[in-house]
């Protein structure tokens, strides 16, 4: 009955213990009951710590171990209980020690905090007394007298408390009972041995435990009763201390005991044994049965075991003994390099992190002690990193600077930690953190401007140029594509005159250009990476329309008065090289493709008259002879220099005569065309004007301020010809021709570019040209197709 009650209040005292939790300056405690199963609840964390369950989870919540590998509990992120991982032996971990705590970490990431558990093991009756042999052998001399003790070597529970050994009791028998007293078990002889009766004994003794349900233990004493041996063997003495540093040699002796015996001959010959100790201690020591030296058989580790403690045995020739105990203290030499553990790390990091940002959480462990534990811990000096001590032996890994991944896409960072010993033992773990991109370069063309050029009347499709652009971001914020920036050509959209490709950067006419419309244009190109937000730059393209020869010369003078040219008249009396008229003709064309040459391809008389080859001044080339005929008929080609050159004609035709009554009739004077009334009313306006003119050629004589120019080159290459492009019936001061006229038209054509212009110049008085509006029509047309008209005036 007083079992029961007793295993009821303890069950329920554990129950009330294993839920009563100790919060105190941040350590916790749970205490439990070894061999529990896993996943059995140990407590609540998330309770215990005033947390939501989800913040476990966020807070990537874990348990961290200090004094061994094998972590033994664990979290249930789902519900916050401290659960079971692994099984508990306490044995197994804490050998015999009365109190076993197992010393956890909680570790809780943004913002960092530790907070420290004691696990404390409760013992549970799992062993039974176990005893170091199956058999003790007593040989007792028949002269012991009543009261005499043996001491038997005492039986060994590995459970603590009231699980471990707690009483003995002996098999009733006529001569021995059983002292017991702490670790002390003697059978005292009650009554006096009579080895002629009775020669051996065989006595059970059993070990009992004070654990629910109860275990025992036994073994059989064998009693040999001898002749009489009245001396055990004493020891030197009753402790035996020493230490041993972890990693000495094997066979290493580590101590010597010893032990005497007052008698004589085989009852004072002592040898040495273990007492009752455990398979570890005879796994790592052994002792010499003669000289009672102990030495080691197997390496030793404070690291694992920081002391050993054991009994030995001095026994007699006749089987009397005694008992000394041997506390060998390892001492720890710095064996153990400090270990590195990445417990956690934000991998990636953006480039545009800031200065100062924890990346990453470091834990360096050294299973040294006292100097050879303590531990410095760095990295290399050539990365924007740092370590910050955190907590205990937590660091923060942070950057120090500015990250920038079109320099460094990622870093290998080599984390160093040195303990203090002698000589100190370091170790290094390398982490790699790469370097996230953002959209922090626009892209940037790989020249300032492009320009493109392309020949007139091109096909639409025809690639004009490519531009390029680069963006040293990575993936779509390093992606470039490519657009023109709206803007107006000639009134018109630029997207009516090109296309630029998205993706490669080329540029494409839309339509076919025209280098008479306009010369060159810009358009300005964006290039745009497709990050977010994205970035852009721009680049001016010049575009550089080249003239081709597409267009024939364009004869102004003479022209056409309905169906028939226009006549000229000139004197009789005209010398050799006198200008009696001149052919004007432009080309809408530029440079060498608007040269133009002029040539008499047929003449009525081929002797009589010649054409300036470039400025298209018909002269005499001799005096005018009565022989001559009246009528002249000239057919005159004008040619560009084009390649292929283009040519247009016209047909001139001269009246050789001094007055109006030796002109013949105009019926005789026939073309191939139809004469016209417009041809008549000229002629007699010619006639009129030329007998104006021959009135007051002296008065123009005497107030000439100018002096006709002659064809001349230009530094530039270009080609000045005086009196290029003359209106109709232009006569020079020698008194020949029609007209006598004081205007001068100056054409100038550069020679050396296909770009050149071409300026014509008009002169002050207008009143005094010709009343032809085709004329005028065609001059002013010229005018504003080809330049700014300027104006000079000659007074001849």
């Amino acid at each position: 009955m007083m079992k029961s009650i007793f295993a009821f209040v303890l069950s329920w005292g554990f129950i009330i213990f294993i839920l009563w939790i100790n919060v105190a300056h941040g350590d916790m405690s749970y205490s439990f009951q070894e061999e529990m199963k896993r996943g059995s609840v140990i407590g609540n964390i998330a309770k215990d710590l005033g947390l939501q369950i989800d913040a476990l989870s966020k807070r990537r919540a874990r348990i961290d171990t200090e004094e061994t590998d094998k972590r033994y509990c664990d979290i249930n992120l789902k519900n916050g209980e401290l659960i079971v991982a692994e099984r508990i032996d306490r044995e197994e971990l804490c050998d015999e020690k009365a109190s076993c705590i197992l010393k956890q970490e909680i570790v809780l990431e943004n913002p960092l905090e530790l907070h420290r558990i004691s696990l404390h093991v409760q013992d549970i009756n799992d062993n039974s007394p176990q005893f170091n042999e199956k058999l003790f052998v007593l040989e007792i001399q028949e002269s012991a007298g009543r009261g005499a003790r043996f001491v038997i070597e005492e039986a060994r529970d590995v459970d603590v408390g009231q699980n471990s050994v707690q009483q003995y009791s002996l098999e009733k028998n006529e001569n021995f009972i059983l002292a017991a007293k702490g670790n002390t078990v003697e059978l005292v002889l009650d009554k006096e041995l009579d080895r002629e009766k009775q020669k051996e004994i065989n006595l059970l003794l059993t070990a009992l435990d004070g654990g629910s349900p109860q275990r025992s233990g036994t073994v059989v004493i064998h009693v040999t009763v001898l002749d009489a041996n009245d001396n055990a063997p004493v020891f030197s003495q009753a402790v035996y201390k020493a230490s041993l540093p972890e990693n000495s040699p094997l066979d290493t002796v580590v101590i010597t005991v010893s032990a005497t015996d007052a008698d004589d001959g085989v009852n004072g010959d002592v040898t040495y044994d273990f007492g009752h100790v455990s398979e570890d201690v005879r796994k790592k020591f052994a002792i010499d049965r003669k000289s009672g030296e102990i030495s080691l058989t197997d390496a030793v580790d404070y690291e694992i075991t920081k002391s050993y403690e054991f009994r030995v045995k001095a026994k007699d020739g006749l089987g009397l003994s005694s008992y000394a105990k041997v506390i060998i203290s390892i001492t720890d030499v710095n064996d153990n390099a400090p270990i590195v553990s990445l417990k956690s790390l934000t991998n990636p990091i953006p480039e545009d992190t800031p200065a100062g940002t924890e990346v990453g959480i470091i834990n360096v462990q050294d299973r040294d002690s006292e100097n050879n534990r303590q531990v410095r811990c760095s990295v290399q000096q050539n990365v924007p990193f740092k370590l910050v001590l955190s907590i205990k032996n937590y660091y923060s890994l942070v950057t120090t600077g500015n990250l920038d991944r079109e320099l460094v896409s990622d870093y290998n960072i080599t984390i160093t930690a040195t303990d203090e010993g002698s000589p100190p033992l370091s170790s290094s773990e390398t982490v790699q953190l790469f370097v996230a991109d953002i959209n922090d370069n626009p892209p940037v063309f790989e020249e300032q401007s492009y320009s493109a050029y392309i020949n007139e009347n091109n096909k639409p499709g025809f690639t004009l140029c490519s531009v390029s652009a680069r963006d040293p971001d990575w993936r779509q914020n390093g992606t470039v594509i490519y657009s023109l920036l709206p803007a107006e050509v000639n009134g018109a959209t630029v997207s009516s005159y090109l296309s630029v490709n998205g993706d490669t950067g080329v540029i494409h006419a839309v339509r076919s250009f025209d280098y008479e419309q306009f010369r060159s244009f810009k358009v300005y190109v964006m290039a745009r990476d497709n990050g977010s937000p994205p970035l852009s730059s721009n680049v001016t393209v010049s575009v550089f329309i080249s003239d081709v020869n597409d267009n024939s010369p364009q004869i102004l003078y003479p022209t056409l008065e309905g169906s028939s040219f226009m006549t000229e008249l000139v004197p009789k009396a005209a010398h050799g090289g006198s200008l009696v008229s001149k052919v004007i003709a432009v080309d809408a064309d530029s440079g060498q493709n608007a040269w133009l040459s002029y040539h008499i391809v047929k003449a009525t008389d081929p002797g009589l008259f010649s054409i300036d080859l470039h400025s298209g001044e018909i002269r005499t080339q001799r005096d005018i002879l009565e022989s001559d005929s009246m009528k002249q008929n000239l057919i005159v080609a004008v040619k560009d220099n084009g390649q292929p050159s283009l040519s247009a004609t016209c047909s001139m035709y001269l009246l050789i005569s001094d007055n109006l009554a030796e002109v013949p009739e105009l019926k005789d004077i026939s073309y191939d065309e139809k004469n016209s009334k417009l041809t008549s009313y000229l002629i007699i306006a010619l006639v009129s004007v030329s007998t104006f003119f021959l009135t007051f050629i002296i008065i123009i004589l005497g107030m000439r301020f100018c002096r006709r120019r002659k064809p001349r080159l230009l530094f530039d290459g270009a080609v000045a010809i005086p009196g290029a492009y003359l209106p109709p019936n232009y006569s020079d001061v020698d008194g020949a021709g029609t007209l006598h006229s004081s205007y001068n038209y100056d054409t100038y054509l550069t020679t050396g570019s296909r770009t050149s212009d071409f300026k014509f110049v008009s002169s002050y008085n207008d009143n005094t040209l010709p009343a032809d509006q085709t004329l005028r029509k065609s001059l002013s047309d010229f005018v504003e197709a080809f330049g700014e008209v300027d104006a000079c005036s000659e007074v001849r």
